[in-house]
């Protein structure tokens, strides 16, 4: 394992998510005074102002509270969303839908753009050009590396009850798809239709005939209890774009997710193995309907889908204890984006196609 906490192109696969969680508290020289006593104490690091420039979303703590709660290993940072502060703020998190900027970048200060939303759906703004010195951001080759979720092996090896459960057991249904946007960048709704000519799919929310109240226990329970597979299909397909609708919805529901969106390498990266089917490991819809009929009808082979659960845990990523300790290190560490705009939504990071790959099966 490397102990990389800053993006590096040779570790490109690495999120850096665990070093960066480890960052300990950075040492201050002591400074130098003539009659020092032995033993005198290093003195601490000094508090870091962070500026959430849009205003404290309703999660966050302000303050030095996020950091004590937390009890992140690096606590000596104060979270404001005052704008009066922009000017002595160490570091400025910028994002939301529309995000401002301070008409001024003082000389050393950090300028971090914060994002979970995909680019097709969210627009840097021009002015930001080349004031960007960290990302925040689910793609894995962000300066902070913000996933919806992430899963780690667990310390113990593998634990039976993940294992041992019949995951086919009473479901009747199967495949299911809650939509609230109908209409998207990579058409997906032509794929779910085309699908549903070889296998049943119920559609839920406006887009299809059934409801279900949107993130409720109810709708999940009925997911888990009644569906075999779910279609985590996201809104667009950008590298590393996966969302609740993979992680919350399919792999958090006892359900299969089929996953389109992200490059099926990025799945690869970020999901447990074996633990989804991604539509590009089909030529078409029809041959992974196929497919799914053949799950469907062998409860062994389903349940391979679930192994995962007996040796993969989620962990909490800490983003904020990453940023404060990140942020101590910041002088050591000057970088910045060319540009921000190229860097979020250049070349290559979004496709309108609905496939990343030729359509050859990666199975």
């Amino acid at each position: 394992m490397h102990h990389h906490v800053w993006f590096e192109t040779k570790y490109a696969n690495d999120d850096r998510i665990i070093s960066q969680m480890s960052l300990a508290a950075p040492l201050v020289p002591r400074p130098p005074n003539v009659g020092d006593k032995r033993g005198a104490k290093t003195p601490k690091p000094a508090l870091k102002t962070i500026l959430l420039f849009n205003g404290l979303p309703k999660f966050v703590k302000p303050g030095q509270v996020q950091f004590l709660s937390e009890d992140c290993p690096v606590k000596t940072c104060y979270l404001t969303g005052d704008k009066k502060d922009s000017s002595k703020a160490d570091a400025v998190v910028l994002g939301g839908r529309h995000p401002h900027t301070p008409s001024v970048k003082p000389q050393g200060q950090v300028w971090v753009m914060w994002g979970i939303e995909s680019p097709k759906y969210w627009q840097m703004p021009v002015t930001l050009g080349d004031r960007i010195n960290w990302t925040a951001t689910y793609r894995h080759d962000s300066t902070i590396v913000t996933p919806y979720e992430k899963y780690v092996p667990h310390k113990y090896g593998t634990l039976k009850q993940g294992t041992l459960k019949n995951y086919a057991s009473g479901k009747q249904k199967k495949v299911a798809w809650f939509a609230s946007r109908c209409k998207s960048n990579n058409k997906r709704e032509d794929y779910v239709k085309e699908l549903a000519k070889y296998i049943e799919v119920d559609i839920y929310g406006p887009c299809g005939s059934k409801t279900c109240p949107k993130f409720s226990a109810e709708c999940y329970n009925m997911l888990s209890n009644d569906y075999k597979f779910y279609l985590s299909f996201e809104n667009s397909n950008c590298r590393d774009y996966i969302t609740e609708k993979f992680f919350v919805n399919g792999l958090g529901n006892d359900v299969i997710p089929i996953a389109m969106g992200a490059h099926p390498d990025d799945y690869k990266r970020a999901a447990p193995p074996h633990s989804y089917i991604h539509v590009e490991d089909f030529r078409s819809a029809k041959e992974l309907a196929e497919y799914l009929h053949k799950l469907d009808k062998n409860d062994h082979l389903y349940n391979e889908y679930f192994r995962w659960k007996g040796s993969m845990k989620k962990i909490n990523t800490h983003f904020f204890c990453r940023l404060c300790a990140m942020v101590h290190e910041a002088e050591n560490h000057r970088t910045w984006y060319k540009d921000i705009r190229e860097w979020w939504g250049g070349e290559g990071v979004c496709r309108t196609e609905q496939r990343w790959t030729d359509g050859e099966p990666h199975f």
